[in-house]
């Protein structure tokens, strides 16, 4: 069994229920969810010209191998309408492997972990929710030391839902 991070994204079409469906179909297709950090709103990073985004990070547990994770990730997001037109642009859904177990992967369509993790807050500050002491294989810092040296300065807030 693998355990994976994965970061859930989201600015168009309800982003709420879109990470809601994304979930769903996450533990259908891939495996069980063991743990899901709170919604966060931020500023959309890189592209600024768009809505805000809400992300989420979960935990699976899954047979799948990381190549499998990838193919069945982006089946997800495209059934769930999304479109890959420039890098960064606004989407119903985006799905990022994070970790895959403390792998290292390097493949052309595959790096793992996520090589600009550390560089964004809106993926350290869910991330720090749920797995504060996670430590990083390569840079070999907790999520939370990750956290405390970021220095993106945009604004992530955690959402209340209702």
């Amino acid at each position: 069994m693998n355990t994976v991070y994965l970061l859930l994204g989201s600015n168009l079409k309800n982003p709420e229920q879109q990470l809601s469906s994304a979930r769903n179909l996450i533990a259908t297709e891939i495996g069980e969810i063991l743990n899901t950090s709170s919604l966060y709103a931020t500023a959309a990073w890189g592209n600024t010209d768009q809505p805000d985004f809400l992300n989420q990070v979960i935990v699976v547990n899954t047979d799948f191998s990381a190549e499998t994770l990838m193919q069945t990730i982006l089946k997800i997001e495209a059934n769930m309408g999304r479109i890959r037109t420039q890098k960064n642009a606004p989407r119903e859904i985006d799905i990022d492997i994070l970790f895959f177990n403390n792998d290292m992967i390097n493949l052309p369509e595959l790096i793992v972990p996520h090589p600009l993790l550390q560089e964004r807050k809106f993926v350290l500050t869910p991330l720090n929710e749920i797995a504060p002491s996670f430590k990083h294989p390569i840079l070999l810092k907790t999520t939370q030391e990750l956290l405390e040296i970021c220095t993106d300065s945009l604004d992530v807030q955690k959402k209340d839902i209702i």
